[in-house]
């Protein structure tokens, strides 16, 4: 699964699988032993959990960044790379 980003200890993952009609479209972040998956518009967690401080860092982020989320994901449905996204500072 690309890693797009990473940040205070966060990372952020993204799969798509084009053959295989996936779910809308959304990320994954993972924060030690904790896994969530995010949607991206709007954000909101659809499985898993983080910590709330964790949780509230990667809503932040993807606020920030839903454009590149977006075209994150349809580049990975059409079967290309997807782009790195700056982290939280």
């Amino acid at each position: 699964m690309p890693e797009l980003s990473r940040f205070h200890g966060i990372i952020i993952r993204m799969f798509a699988e084009p053959s295989a009609g996936h779910h809308e479209a959304h990320f994954h972040a993972y924060y030690q032993e904790h896994a969530a998956v995010f949607t991206i518009r709007p954000v909101a967690v659809i499985a898993g959990s983080l910590p709330q401080r964790q949780q509230r860092l990667v809503e932040a982020w993807a606020e920030l960044h839903q454009t590149e989320l977006e075209a994150d994901w349809q580049q990975l449905m059409n079967g290309r790379s997807a782009m790195p996204i700056r982290p939280l500072e």
